[in-house]
């Protein structure tokens, strides 16, 4: 695939370190743009703080962000219509800015709901664009991934990278180890590729890298 625009769709600050950072970042490296769209920044009390860890978070892993003027509000016991009709906008303001060549979301799936708000609001805007829709992965979290369509493996120096943008995120990290569950992570999804690709029973390769992560190419 030549070098392009790639948009991901970021729920949260630091869903850009731990969703498909990866396969982020080794589009990067292949001159891709790498725009990423911050969907929301947490909790109203947090936003100042989180904007800022964001921010270093994307300069860190050369990402360019882009926040939506009005961000959406998708909060904690809000009424979810109105803040699935911000999203809508905001996403597809997006996509009219950037023009991607492909869109990286959650999963529809993703148990959490805002991640689940999100993969289905970027469905729907891409839904619509009919044939002039960009192409679409999607990334797990907290759910069952869906089928995989292909993984992007990486080695220790990736994942130090990875861990670097990461650690910029310094107030969601005293709450919650996520640079463990990134390595966790990485190490499964290594292991459960060649046979979720492959098939099962499937060989690996003797030069497989120590982590992955796993990707589904939404049908269009």
């Amino acid at each position: 695939m030549s070098a392009g625009t790639v948009l991901h769709l970021s729920p949260h600050p630091d869903d850009e370190a731990i969703g498909a950072p990866a396969t982020l970042m080794a589009l990067r490296d292949e001159g891709w743009r790498v725009v990423n769209l911050a969907c929301g920044l947490g909790a109203p009390a947090q936003h100042q703080r989180r904007e800022a860890e964001l921010r270093e978070a994307c300069r860190r892993a050369g990402f360019e962000l882009l926040l939506p003027d009005p961000l959406p509000r998708i909060e904690r016991g809000r009424d979810r219509a109105p803040a699935r009709a911000e999203l809508a906008v905001a996403i597809d303001a997006a996509l009219a800015e950037i023009g991607p060549d492909v869109v990286v979301a959650p999963s529809p799936q993703d148990v959490h709901p805002t991640h689940e708000l999100v993969g289905a609001v970027a469905g729907e805007a891409l839904a619509a664009a009919g044939d002039e829709a960009p192409r679409l992965w999607h990334w797990s979290l907290w759910g069952p991934p869906p089928r995989p369509t292909f993984a992007t493996g990486f080695g220790q120096e990736r994942l130090e990278e990875i861990l670097f943008a990461l650690a910029a995120h310094r107030g969601e990290l005293e709450r919650v180890d996520y640079a463990r569950l990134v390595r966790a992570r990485a190490e499964a999804a290594a292991c459960l590729a060649p046979e979720l690709l492959g098939g099962f029973g499937s060989a690996a390769a003797a030069d497989d890298a120590p982590y992955a992560e796993l990707l589904a190419e939404a049908s269009p």
